[in-house]
């Protein structure tokens, strides 16, 4: 079943086209990760798909619904966004944090119901990160930090997560950590999952399917095998590299080629 189409989808930013003519079908379940040099769209995609930014033509649908007909709460019932960076503020703990996951299920000056509480710490729990649910989400790390809005995503209890580079400024251990909790929760509870990504080696280890961005067009579209190769980097990046086997996953695996470099 689809989960989200795109349809002829263009957009722009006053007078600067980013996206050209979109078009695009993810099925329920799939993980698909999108790829691009800076500029190419790979953000305002995401911003499209979540119904913060509104195609200047074309249409986008949810669940067979028109997305710019839907109300902002039945959206964000559907669809959680985990950011490059969340800022907060005042000085809340990570699970108040998290409990901003449940705002879209909460009628106006309600407070949270136990149900609300129910689901946040099923969030917690599933995220793993139980023992930091009363520190202070500013005096954690920055792979703690990105687990919490993780579980605040989840807690909104959506069919669709969009990931806008999610491991960016993390170090390689957290990285792993992120998308290997991404790649459980795609694989345990059905859950699509969308995500602009920066890193071609991690895209391939963990998403099924990567669609690479060329000036605001879509370049490619498959499984990594079959697109992630020297050609299409060199076409998309304007890069010399060498895509091998990983050895253990057997997926394709880039390789820069310094200038200069006769090997």
């Amino acid at each position: 079943m689809i989960n989200l189409s795109l349809n002829q989808v263009s957009f722009s930013y006053s007078d600067s086209p980013v996206l050209h003519h979109i078009d695009l079908v993810v099925e329920r379940g799939e993980m698909v990760a999108v790829l691009g040099p800076n500029g190419s769209g790979k953000t305002t995609l995401i911003k499209l798909a979540s119904g913060v930014l509104k195609p200047t033509e074309g249409e986008i649908h949810l669940d067979g619904s028109r997305l710019s007909r839907l109300k902002r709460r039945e959206v964000a019932q559907r669809v959680a966004v985990v950011p490059q960076q969340f800022n907060m503020p005042f000085a809340f703990t990570l699970r108040e944090v998290v409990l901003l996951g449940r705002t879209p299920f909460l009628r106006a000056f309600s407070d949270e119901g136990k149900e609300d509480h129910r689901v946040v710490q099923q969030a917690i729990a599933l995220i793993g990160i139980e023992e930091l649910k009363e520190r202070f989400f500013n005096e954690l790390s920055g792979g703690e930090r990105q687990k919490a809005i993780l579980a605040m995503a989840l807690a909104q209890e959506p069919k669709l997560l969009l990931l806008d580079e999610p491991t960016a400024h993390l170090d390689i251990n957290h990285q792993g950590e992120i998308l290997d909790l991404v790649k459980s929760l795609n694989r345990e509870q059905g859950l699509t999952v969308i995500g602009a990504m920066h890193d071609l080696n991690l895209a391939a280890l963990y998403f099924d399917r990567l669609i690479f961005l060329k000036e605001g067009r879509i370049f490619a579209d498959g499984p990594p095998a079959e697109v992630l190769t020297e050609e299409t980097i060199r076409e998309v990046f304007s890069a010399s590299v060498q895509v091998m086997q990983h050895p253990t996953t057997k997926v394709p695996h880039v390789v820069i080629t310094p200038k200069g470099s006769s090997g």
